[in-house]
């Protein structure tokens, strides 16, 4: 745990019980105080995937949601750092679950798809790719430039990170948002097609 070398209890403390009165614009100081050392925390005991960024910001609106349980003149920063610890514990726990979710029915879904794309008519298959190339042409720039660089060139998440100065799991997200819209894009062009063929 680390508290900040120019920690002023006394200023958090008012801080913090202005904000209990209502001010709410006071708990800026009390996440000025510790967004630091709280992120640093978080980076040194989450394994990588885990977005350090939402878990602090998890832990600061726990914290304000439930200040009223922390007690005046005693030590606020092991209390938020133990509300940290349980942000970060239900994470690795929702990850485990979606990792066990992934590993049981993933292999099945991915069969039946692909069995289905394979009944598919080979110029569906073509006017699809169709398709995918118009929606990455219309995506921005700086989307398609992520695209490029994972598929084209064939980047590795953590250089694609060093190069957009994010984190790996910014990246990750970054790209899940992208196939999204591409999926979205390609279904509603589809769609459209089918209504102009009747």
């Amino acid at each position: 745990m680390t508290t900040p070398a120019n920690f002023d209890n006394s200023t958090l403390e008012a801080a913090i019980q202005r904000t209990r009165e209502g001010n709410t614009d006071s708990f800026v100081l009390v996440v000025r105080q510790f967004e630091a050392p709280l992120r640093a925390w978080l980076a040194s005991h989450a394994p990588p995937g885990i977005d350090v960024d939402e878990i602090a910001q998890r832990t600061f609106v726990a914290a304000f949601t439930r200040l009223d349980d922390y007690e005046p003149g005693t030590r606020f920063d092991a209390w938020l750092f133990a509300i940290a610890r349980y942000q970060l514990k239900t994470e690795f726990t929702r990850l485990r679950r979606l990792a066990d979710y992934h590993a049981r029915y993933a292999p099945d879904l991915l069969q039946r798809e692909l069995q289905k794309r394979g009944e598919e008519p080979p110029e569906l298959f073509a006017t699809r790719l169709d398709h995918l190339q118009a929606c990455v042409d219309s995506l921005a720039e700086h989307l398609r430039r992520f695209v490029s660089w994972r598929y084209d060139e064939e980047i590795p998440l953590e250089e694609m990170a060093a190069r957009s100065g994010r984190s790996v799991a910014a990246v990750k997200k970054q790209l899940w948002q992208i196939r999204q819209k591409l999926q979205q894009c390609i279904e509603a062009r589809m769609m459209n097609a089918e209504g102009g063929a009747t």
